[in-house]
């Protein structure tokens, strides 16, 4: 069951958003009391852009590769001058960019030296349940977990962080996440920019917020997305410049937040190509002067540059719909989130090919199973979590459609543990191009269907979970989430052995 305390003031904020009028919904506040603030724009970029330390693991014998993360706590500088106390994953905050290739095994020994239980979660990453790293695999303090799965899925910019019901959104806005790239069987494609921290950069965006101690401030100030912080950071990095020394910079875009959602381009709106999404390379690149990403959801994309010039990367707010207000939301909020600084002479890079790779195509006449989930308060369908409820039973090899829609009048997203999925309608209507490719969380506009065609895998498991949940993050804590078992055709779902908290 969910804590009591989540009951009745969300409750009371779910019933009452849609009649606020604009003084109320301008004037949320939590406990702290207190507006939004508004965001702190950086005084210069003159500060580098901390890059994640590159982890490509030990090769203990051909095709298995080992990692080893430890959750820690430390201390970080987010801009302010002051050691702000933080959790990372062997640092002070964040953790390294694992990377691996497609068909490898890998094995990664988790150990959790914080005060309290936690979890690995390897998001977007086709794996068997057991080795998810969802709620069902804590760690205690002390402990050690070693999840081993072989990577079968395209070259693609994954990531990891904690997923403890009840607790995601506290463990990763205090500093635990990292990206988790893979690349193809036989190395970096090279007809991309692919070198890592040369033209080929991890971007991790966050906001933050901190109290007059410069400690993080965990009120989520009762608005009804959770927090949304006053301070964007790159990487943990506020007001962070990169060196470009190519003429084509890549970079690996992703949000972060527990609640915000970004529309990034250019500080002078060129136009950039995205080559891909949450589970790999776009069929072509897609020309545009803006990507929208709600939390969880990534995008890489190649930006020409001229010598000497400078270029920021900012967040123009997003487009979030028809939702209630959307400068509550942080829609109308715009963001320098780092400087991109070229050299006087700029490395020529290969231009970006026009064909990136081919998608499988799917048919939806072809689904096995249709299924329809309705997001609305905290809840699926009506329902909130249970660990212990089976929402779905899903056949190994199966082809299914999911429709899924928010009924609020503010953000949501839909992420699916375990598949990358097409979205093969939206009202309707075909995808736009930039969700046109491989999905694990798509941003659910209001009151708008999106059609979602996914295959599930070979990993079937009658005992252990997979979760599907929106992926603003208070929203999931309280509840927003379901769970779904792989099972061979003919078998049941059976939770009751499984080490559930």
């Amino acid at each position: 069951m969910l804590p009591s305390r989540h009951v009745s003031r969300r409750t009371l904020l779910v019933a009452g958003l849609a009649t606020m009028t604009v003084p109320a919904m301008s004037s949320c506040s939590g406990t702290g009391g207190g507006a939004r603030r508004p965001v702190t724009p950086p005084d210069d970029f003159s500060t580098p852009l901390a890059v994640p330390p590159l982890d490509e693991g030990t090769m203990v014998s051909p095709g298995v590769r080992e990692f080893a993360l430890t959750a820690r706590e430390g201390t970080h500088d987010m801009g302010t001058g002051v050691a702000t106390p933080t959790w990372g994953f062997n640092g002070d905050h964040l953790g390294p960019t694992l990377r691996a290739r497609s068909g490898e095994t890998v094995r990664v020994r988790v150990t959790n030296d914080l005060p309290e239980e936690t979890t690995v979660h390897w998001h977007g990453m086709h794996l068997p349940a057991v080795m998810d790293g969802g709620p069902h695999q804590m760690i205690e303090p002390g402990g050690t977990w070693e999840p081993v799965w072989t990577i079968d899925q395209p070259a693609a910019s994954l990531w990891y962080h904690p997923h403890p019901h009840g607790a995601t959104e506290e463990h990763v806005y205090r500093g635990l996440a990292g990206m988790f790239w893979i690349d193809p069987d036989e190395g970096p494609d090279t007809r991309l920019p692919h070198r890592y921290g040369v033209d080929d950069v991890p971007v991790v965006v966050q906001d933050k917020r901190l109290d007059d101690d410069g400690e993080l401030d965990l009120d989520d100030q009762g608005l009804e997305i959770g927090l949304l912080g006053d301070r964007v950071l790159a990487n943990g990095t506020w007001g962070g410049h990169v060196e470009a020394s190519t003429e084509l910079l890549r970079l690996r875009l992703l949000n972060g937040s527990t609640a915000r959602t970004y529309g990034l381009g250019f500080s002078d709106d060129r136009d950039f190509d995205v080559v891909a999404t949450d589970g790999g390379l776009l069929e072509r690149p897609v020309a545009t002067t803006r990507v929208r990403l709600s939390p969880g959801e990534r995008a890489e994309v190649v930006v020409r540059l001229a010598p000497a010039e400078r270029v920021r990367l900012v967040s123009y707010g997003a487009e979030l719909g028809d939702v209630v207000i959307p400068s509550v939301f942080g829609a109308d909020d715009v963001i320098d989130v780092l400087e991109i600084r070229a050299r006087d002479r700029l490395e020529p890079s290969p231009p970006v090919p026009e064909v990136l790779t081919s998608i499988e195509r799917l048919d939806p006449s072809a689904a096995d199973a249709r299924r329809e989930w309705e997001l609305e308060g905290r809840e699926i369908n009506g329902q909130g979590m249970d660990m212990d409820r089976v929402d779905a039973t899903v056949t190994a090899g199966a082809l299914e459609q999911w429709t899924v829609r928010s009924r609020n009048p503010y953000p949501h997203n839909f992420h699916v543990h375990d598949v990358q999925f097409r979205v093969v309608a939206v009202d309707g209507a075909p995808p736009p191009p930039l969700l046109a490719g491989l999905k694990d969380t798509v941003y659910l506009e209001p009151h708008v269907s999106y059609d979602l065609l996914m295959r599930f895998g070979d990993h079937a498991d009658p005992e252990h979970p997979y979760m599907f949940h929106c992926h603003l993050l208070l929203h999931e804590d309280d509840g927003m989430m379901g769970q779904f078992v792989v099972v061979d055709d003919g078998d049941a779902a059976d939770l009751s052995g499984h080490e559930g908290h």
